[in-house]
């Protein structure tokens, strides 16, 4: 079993003040992998006084030398490419074929898309006759979810530092291996002392002491709504920034000319990750006339997702990532039996030949209503609810109503109904005919998903304060 207690804090890797122990499970075998110490106060303050410490000197590099060092971290992470992803595998599931590709990829996927927009970025603009200036905000605390944790690491870290911020990184403590690794890459890119740190800890210890630490200047969290309320609320004593990623049940629109392999490009994506994806199409609404031959085609390719155990190579979903995780989805399932909706293929239960690990079965539901639990609540798992409508406004209606507003996807040949619906709905991302979007995108969303926007320059912009200069014109 790997120890790993120590912090990284003030360039040096450090004993916690106090030892509180936490065992890191793995999710495949249900065995500890791992034992990790959880900081306290005195830990969290260590860190924040090494980030203010480096501030000053770290925000005045102009941002050529900030980027040397980045290119720098950069080569490094690519290098340690299997390390990285066998530390995703282990800690949250990933079949290690997705944890050493997409996974892993996340790292230098945004990467490039931040040194793009950086090449561009303009730290003083000229606006009539004022400057307008682009300065680091401070100190952030960072608070990263276990679902894709490298994807939300790099998209906090590498944008911070870019500006001239410093960092002080909580990683969530249920899979934090691959971000002490990713402190491993940062300490070995030679960063200056205090430029970046991590401490290990829960939302209650840690994640508390962070939102409401008068020397943070904003916090950056992704995870679940409830959880970012309570940052948020716990913030607001302090007035720092805080920058929201939240949850998503984001609709899939099928139209009845949909491209061909709509509805099963929409389960695969569904049940990608084991489900836990905060954007994850995890509501396929379909046009009445469609809607037999739909069903039918999500029944037989949720036939073909396989699930097995992490360390097997080879496309399938691994197990989700804790048994409180496995027991809120079982208890989602049991509620949509409940309701009444159809269940499609999987349902209640471990797959057949899994008898140990957090394995839960592909389901889909079908005749799912708008006022069952399973079309409202966000279930985190591999479970897809299929619901019929009649029209295209219907369609606008049923997608909006919902607390969330992440991502929403629309499939039809017809280019002009397409941009018209994608318009209309509530979302901060719409991917319409199964596009994908490219590298150094605004990521995030609206309403109970969150506020903020990850990724390229507005990912940049997220950590900057804006200054206004007059009678010093460009």
């Amino acid at each position: 079993m790997l120890e790993k207690r120590q912090f990284y804090i003030n360039g040096s890797w450090v004993d916690p003040v106090s030892q509180n122990d936490l065992v890191v499970m793995n999710p495949s075998t249900e065995e500890a992998c791992a034992v990790i110490s959880l900081g306290n106060t005195a830990d969290t303050d260590a860190a924040v006084a090494a980030a203010n410490a480096a501030f000053p000197g770290w925000a005045a590099l102009d941002m050529e030398a900030r980027s040397a060092y980045l290119h720098k971290f950069y080569d490094i992470y690519v290098a340690r490419q299997a390390e990285m992803g066998a530390a995703i595998s282990m800690e949250m599931g990933a079949p290690i074929d997705l944890a050493t590709n997409s996974q892993w990829g996340c790292g230098p996927w945004h990467m490039d898309g931040f040194f793009e927009a950086m090449d561009s970025f303009e730290q003083e603009r000229a606006y009539r006759n004022e400057r307008v200036r682009m300065e680091p905000i401070g100190v952030c605390g960072m608070i990263t979810p276990w679902n894709w944790p490298m994807n939300q690491v790099v998209l906090k870290v590498i944008p911070a530092l870019a500006v001239g911020c410093t960092v002080v990184l909580k990683p969530s403590e249920i899979a934090p291996l691959s971000s002490l690794l990713f402190a491993e890459m940062m300490d070995e890119a030679g960063l200056p002392k205090g430029v970046f740190n991590l401490v290990n800890g829960d939302g209650a210890g840690v994640g508390t002491q962070l939102s409401t630490h008068p020397d943070v200047d904003m916090i950056s969290f992704t995870g679940s709504t409830r959880a970012g309320v309570a940052i948020s609320k716990a913030a607001a004593d302090s007035l720092k920034r805080v920058s929201l990623e939240l949850g998503g049940k984001g609709a899939n629109i099928v139209f009845a000319d949909a491209p061909e392999k709509a509805v099963r490009n929409g389960v695969l994506h569904c049940m990608n990750n084991s489900g836990q994806s905060c954007n994850a199409p995890t509501r396929m609404l379909v046009e009445r006339s469609y809607y037999p031959e739909a069903l039918d085609i999500a029944k037989a390719t949720a036939a073909k997702v396989a699930v097995d155990l992490s360390e097997k190579p080879g496309r399938h979903i691994g197990p989700v990532v804790s048994e409180a995780q496995f027991d809120k989805i079982q208890g989602l399932i049991e509620t949509g039996i409940k309701e009444g909706a159809t269940v499609l293929a999987g349902g209640l239960g471990r797959p057949e030949g899994l008898n140990k690990g957090y394995f839960v079965r592909p389901t889909i539901f079908a005749d799912v209503t708008p006022d069952m639990t399973i079309y409202r609540e966000e279930i985190f798992g591999p479970v897809l609810a299929i619901t019929p409508f009649d029209d295209e406004a219907q369609a606008i209606e049923m997608a909006n109503d919902t607390v969330y507003g992440l991502t929403n996807y629309i499939q039809t040949e017809d280019s002009e109904k397409r941009l018209r619906v994608a318009r209309a709905v509530r979302s901060g991302m719409v991917e319409t005919n199964s596009v994908g979007f490219g590298h150094g995108i605004p990521f995030g969303g609206m309403k109970q998903s969150g506020n903020g926007r990850e990724g390229g320059p507005w990912g940049l912009e997220e950590f900057c304060e804006v200054k206004v200069i007059s009678g010093c014109p460009m």
